[in-house]
């Protein structure tokens, strides 16, 4: 497609209207008129016209000078479920994961640089940050982001890794582009990724691919806990051969061909250093 004909069929109105939407967050819960426009950097009467158009859709209601997002806003992400069975597919298997683990068990899936949480059994709170359905967090730093980049295309992992540092989290942080890609190769090697407190202190995942009938990598699934509760040796050990098993019988309920039942001896210990 040229650059003519994308201009031709791009929708700024649409642009500016979910630019609007996505202003509403933990920071700006009640927003004005003024505040949405600087955050959008849309003019005054832009950001009023976009309102009041969702709100005669029943997106957003105003009062007093300030607006707020409705219940209404839930259903486009209820659609996305409803649209993709690999949520409800999953989602037994994330049951029983967090079950055998007594840990949260989530399924996220890679949407450009960040990783979004597309499903999740929590069993108890171990991240400062709120973790929920569509909670997006840096893909560098978590082991279901590396396990997506890992079987990703290399203009997909160049976009996330590019040439200068990677933002750091915590000490831990790998922000080495080529410590990361290194990472990335040992990832495809022994089939799940382990990282530990590199996005937050205290927080260990440990995560494994799911794929689709075509064998394309297509979400990953995790088990989180914390440094307080296990040690990343019992993560390689006990947990991984786990949660890849699980990833499989994920796969193969959503088409995927690959034995279940062969995860364990598919598990690999990888060399130390990466995590």
């Amino acid at each position: 497609m040229t650059k003519d004909e994308n201009s031709r069929d791009h929708i700024q109105s649409l642009e500016r209207g979910f630019a609007v939407l996505l202003a509403f967050d933990a920071e700006r819960p009640n927003p004005t008129l003024a505040e949405l426009a600087s955050a959008t950097g849309l003019s005054r009467p832009a950001v009023r016209r976009i309102l009041l158009t969702l709100q005669r859709l029943g997106y957003v209601h105003g009062e007093g000078g300030r607006w707020s997002l409705t219940p209404r806003v839930l259903s486009i992400g209820q659609h996305y479920s409803a649209s993709h069975a690999l949520i409800e597919i999953a989602q037994p298997h994330l049951v029983r994961l967090a079950e055998r683990t007594s840990e949260s068990a989530s399924l996220a899936a890679l949407d450009g640089t960040d990783v979004v949480y597309i499903a999740r059994v929590p069993v108890r709170r171990i991240m400062s940050i709120n973790v929920s359905i569509g909670t997006r967090v840096p893909a560098h730093a978590t082991s279901m982001g590396r396990v997506l980049l890992a079987w990703a295309p290399d203009s997909v992992v160049a976009d996330v890794v590019g040439k200068d540092r990677l933002p750091a989290y915590t000490r831990h942080t790998i922000t080495d582009p080529g410590e990361l890609r290194r990472g990335l190769a040992q990832i495809r090697q022994s089939g799940y990724s382990i990282v530990a407190e590199e996005l937050e202190d205290g927080l260990l995942s440990v995560a494994a691919p799911v794929r689709d009938r075509a064998g394309t990598v297509v979400a990953a699934l995790a088990s989180s806990t914390s440094s307080g509760r296990a040690t990343v040796e019992q993560l390689r050990s006990q947990v991984a051969p786990l949660v890849v098993r699980t990833a499989e019988q994920i796969s193969a309920d959503y088409g995927h061909p690959a034995a279940v039942g062969k995860a364990t001896s598919a598990v690999h210990t990888p060399r130390d250093g990466f995590f």
